[in-house]
């Protein structure tokens, strides 16, 4: 089964699961500028794509996924906003001029792209398309929290494939559909971003839903 084909498949199964946004994610949202133009790449079902359309003058939400656009634009159409922009697209080549978005939510996507190549295309597409001094949110799963923990301590002595790739099952719904993530060390991210030609502003290991182990880096770049 393809990479699309995975998330056309689990699209309204996965928007159940994700109808809370995260508070961090909030929080730089409302620090953005009224009269901003502000970009959510896979943008999913919308959560925080809409809230970023009732604070700012512009939101364009991307995702590779029709059926959640499709769940998206829905969620819009019933707060009644017409401010928000719905495109079909990839991260790693996307449909905007350069120099023309003031902010970025790459949330919870980054790691689903399948290789450090690929994922580095993605990077550097938010570098193109963020105007001078325009800043971008970018959060990833954390490679060393409690419920991979022993998976990956495993693969760092018989790994196969690009260490911190693993294969998650959707299992809700009785779905089962195996989905690919890779995890980051915050070292790894860390040079991935600088590689991209991002600045990093801020970087910070956050607990979204570990009890012990903090399962996610949330990083602050600008251009």
């Amino acid at each position: 089964m393809g990479e699309r084909e995975v998330w056309e498949k689990i699209a309204e199964s996965f928007d159940k699961t994700r109808r809370r946004p995260w508070e961090k994610v909030v929080d730089f949202i409302e620090k953005i500028p009224n009269d901003s133009i502000v970009v959510d790449l896979g943008c999913g079902n919308g959560r925080h794509l809409l809230i970023s359309a009732q604070k700012c003058k512009k939101a364009i939400g991307i995702d590779f996924s029709r059926n959640l656009l499709m769940i998206a634009k829905n969620k819009a159409e019933q707060k009644g906003l017409d401010n928000v922009e719905f495109l079909l697209g990839d991260c790693r080549s996307l449909p905007i001029k350069d120099d023309s978005v003031d902010y970025i939510l790459f949330v919870a996507t980054l790691h689903n792209i399948r290789g450090k190549k690929e994922r580095l295309r993605a990077l550097r597409e938010v570098r193109r398309i963020l105007k001078s001094n325009g800043k971008a949110l970018i959060t990833v799963w954390a490679r060393w929290q409690g419920r991979f923990f022993t998976y990956f301590l495993r693969e760092f002595f018989f790994r196969k494939g690009e260490f911190g790739d693993i294969e998650i099952l959707w299992k809700k719904d009785n779905l089962n559909v195996p989905r690919f993530y890779h995890l980051y060390s915050k070292r790894e991210f860390l040079k991935e971003l600088k590689s991209a030609g991002l600045e990093v502003e801020k970087i910070e290991s956050v607990k979204i839903v570990s009890k012990i182990l903090k399962d996610n880096f949330f990083a602050i770049v600008k251009k």
